[in-house]
């Protein structure tokens, strides 16, 4: 459990107080004016919201997802030599954490953790909220986005 403290806009109140609510557990939100009047303080007491199980089982499998992935060495070198940290980049970065978390890259290995952060930053960018395993949806993303390239 924590606090929260948010200075806003009065126009934005409504909308600040929905996103907070969104990404936490949180608590009755008390609104006061700041002294000049001219802003609102927002003050809440949260938690973060559960984050979803880690269960290998339920998720599509890692072998179909990278069936047509490049070896492990090019992929690297293609996310080293690539400047633009776009979707692609992030997702080919996620999805190559993902299979050395997985065994797929014999010899190359990498933390669960490791994977399962990258996952969670690549849904970020594409704004998925967090009804699905993050390395599952890695998966599916990366095998949606190797069929048509």
């Amino acid at each position: 459990m924590f606090d929260i403290r948010i200075i806003c806009d009065p126009a934005d109140t409504d909308r600040v107080v929905a996103a907070l609510d969104s990404a936490f557990n949180a608590g009755t939100v008390t609104v006061y004016p700041t002294r000049n009047g001219e802003r609102h303080r927002l003050y809440l007491r949260a938690d973060h919201k559960p984050t979803p199980a880690r269960d290998v089982t339920d998720w599509p499998h890692a072998v179909q997802a990278y069936a047509t992935a490049p070896e492990h060495g090019s992929e690297l070198a293609w996310l080293e030599a690539t400047e633009s940290r776009g979707r692609e980049w992030w997702l080919r970065r996620a999805a190559l954490w993902d299979r050395m978390a997985h065994g797929l890259t014999p010899g190359h290995t990498a933390s669960t953790t490791d994977a399962f952060d990258l996952a969670c930053r690549l849904m970020a960018i594409d704004g998925a909220g967090l009804g699905c395993n993050p390395r599952a949806y890695v998966r599916q993303q990366y095998a949606l986005w190797a069929t048509n390239h």
